[in-house]
């Protein structure tokens, strides 16, 4: 297992939707094993395979507190089946670091995905493991936290990201 350098906003690659996957092979595990470490290392509670530069319809989300036992969920060609309702969540995202902004998400999110042995399952969720999925799956298609704000809001987070990217490299 290793970590893995997480793309920032404006990387092009994070506008690049994910491949489903065909084949669960060692190289699959392998990636799904550098996602959770590369998560928990960040730290944070999701990571899509996108932002790791890794374009396959991969993620992986862990919602437990702290001081729990791990939660790790590993997801698949996901698909959403249906959300419910309507919530506006504080959510920050590690290729916006520093960020938070208020989104507004499905309240529950029905998904049907694989595992990392290819078994495919159904889940129902509320909260915050509603919006880390619903995040997360948002990245695959190549949609941002970003292109859920109004156009002040938006103009301003790129521009910090911006001004964030340019101190980075100097």
């Amino acid at each position: 297992m290793a970590v893995r350098t997480i793309l920032h906003y404006p990387h092009p690659l994070l506008r690049e939707p994910g491949r489903k996957v065909e084949a669960f092979t060692d190289e699959i595990r392998n990636l799904i094993d550098d996602m959770a470490e590369t998560m928990y290392a960040a730290p944070g509670v999701g990571l899509a395979a996108t932002q790791i530069g890794e374009l396959w319809q991969i993620f992986v989300v862990d919602c437990a507190n702290e001081g729990e036992a791990s939660d790790l969920r590993v997801f698949v060609n996901p698909e959403i089946l249906g959300t419910e309702g309507a919530i506006t969540f504080d959510e920050g995202c590690l290729s916006f670091p520093g960020a938070r902004e208020e989104v507004e998400r499905g309240e529950k999110v029905r998904v049907r995905a694989q595992d990392r042995d290819g078994k495919w399952f159904e889940l129902e969720a509320e909260g915050l493991l509603a919006v880390a999925i619903q995040h997360e799956y948002d990245h695959l298609q190549g949609v941002l936290m970003i292109d859920h704000l109004g156009p002040l809001k938006k103009r301003l987070l790129h521009r910090k990201m911006i001004r964030r990217e340019s101190a980075a490299t100097v």
